[in-house]
């Protein structure tokens, strides 16, 4: 960070903004935009939330803010915009740029230190939104109701002197736990990738910000905007982090994983993998 309260990374990747919807942390994320500087910058799917907007769309003055500050960062840098499940109606502009932002399904990215990485939203390995749409779809409904139960919990809670506490993450986590082991998305992503011969795959679509070594490969996660507030970051040696946006600043993520992976750790556990077949 320098003196201006600015911190600067090679990289930066978001994922799952939802825009148009009520719960977008909008203002968390202006507030983060601002607080950085960065040469590239991913938007790894469901940035705007296509499902909410062909119902009962909640646009807010915020979320306008949004778009503005990535215009803005267009400017000085290469945007790379990954549509998700969300916002399928980004696929029609695949392959196509608007000045320095450019649309793709899939991109591959080179870390500073040689490693690359595959990018993408995950959904199409995601085994419920892939063989079962109408599922998923009420999957995201249910998901909605909880966060209202959470919101009037909330205020119970507050009322009694307790913090802020999650009841939609704490029952989206042990759904999507359930989902993840019975499609397997972690390893499937990773298998995907060793068959397109990079070190890692960067992906968004849970709401599970986390990096870990999976099958000698770099498994990494940037989260959400709706209840965490994080990213995935890379620094100018090349080493990847999860950050939280929270209480104005910006903090290494917390969780079972460790908050980076180097590559030299990258590249011993490929030499001690198991191979996998195709």
């Amino acid at each position: 960070m320098n003196g201006t309260g600015i911190t600067s990374y090679r990289t930066v990747f978001l994922s799952d903004i939802h825009l148009g919807t009520r719960w977008c942390r909008a203002k968390e994320l202006c507030a983060f935009l601002s607080a950085i500087r960065c040469e590239r910058l991913y938007l790894v799917g469901d940035i705007i939330d296509g499902w909410k907007l062909g119902r009962r769309p909640g646009w807010l003055r915020a979320h306008n803010e949004v778009i503005r500050g990535l215009l803005k960062m267009s400017q000085r840098m290469e945007i790379v915009y990954i549509p998700g499940n969300h916002d399928t109606f980004m696929d029609a502009f695949d392959g196509k740029r608007f000045g320095r932002i450019s649309v793709r399904k899939e991109a591959v990215h080179e870390n500073a230190d040689g490693r690359s990485f595959l990018v993408v939203h995950g959904d199409e390995f995601d085994a419920v939104v892939r063989c079962r749409k109408r599922l998923a779809w009420l999957g995201d409904r249910a998901y909605r109701a909880a966060q209202w139960m959470s919101a009037l919990l909330n205020v119970f809670r507050s009322s009694l002197g307790f913090g802020y506490w999650s009841l939609s993450k704490f029952l989206k986590q042990k759904v999507k736990d359930a989902v993840m082991c019975a499609g397997h998305f972690e390893d499937v992503l990773v298998r995907s990738a060793l068959r397109r011969g990079v070190d890692g795959v960067v992906c968004g679509h849970i709401h599970n910000p986390v990096i870990r070594n999976l099958r000698g490969l770099v498994y990494a996660n940037c989260g959400d905007w709706i209840e965490n507030c994080s990213a995935l970051v890379e620094h100018f040696d090349g080493s990847m982090e999860v950050v939280r946006w929270g209480r104005e600043r910006i903090s290494p993520c917390g969780n079972a994983a460790p908050a980076s992976v180097s590559s030299a750790s990258a590249a011993s556990a490929a030499r001690n993998a198991p191979s996998v077949p195709g």
